[in-house]
């Protein structure tokens, strides 16, 4: 298993999602995605509504609240790599672990994957 530090988790953990989306938007418009492209990927990975994605916004909230209610894709256990030197599926913290599910899964979009193998072969939201 991919052990992230105590530091680094608690870093992920007290991150607002509200500082890093910008980044998230930035990345995947630069490479011709969408915005709704990226609220698809969030709302299949979190089961978060469009107004559930701009309230956690708005709130500032940390990714520790942000994924504290957020019913998490079953088949985001499918989502594999690397991503910012770990390996997704051997991180052991759990939150580090969604943050870098939802990071891997931005790649994913921003690298042209086209949206059904982004969603492992799922839909919309669950």
């Amino acid at each position: 298993m991919a052990t992230t530090t105590p530091e680094h988790d608690a870093k992920i953990a007290a991150m607002t999602f509200s500082s890093v989306y910008p980044h998230y938007v930035a990345k995947v418009e630069k490479k011709g995605r969408t915005i709704e492209e990226l609220h698809r990927v969030i709302r299949w990975l979190t089961g978060y509504t469009e107004a559930q994605i701009k309230k956690h916004i708005d709130a500032k909230s940390t990714f520790e609240a942000f994924f504290a209610k957020a019913k998490l894709n079953p088949n985001a256990r499918l989502i594999t790599g690397a991503i910012c030197g770990y390996r997704v599926e051997e991180i052991e913290n759990p939150l580090t672990q969604k943050v870098r599910y939802l990071d891997k899964l931005v790649d994913e979009l921003a690298k042209g994957k086209k949206m059904e193998k982004v969603l492992r072969g799922g839909g919309e939201e669950g």
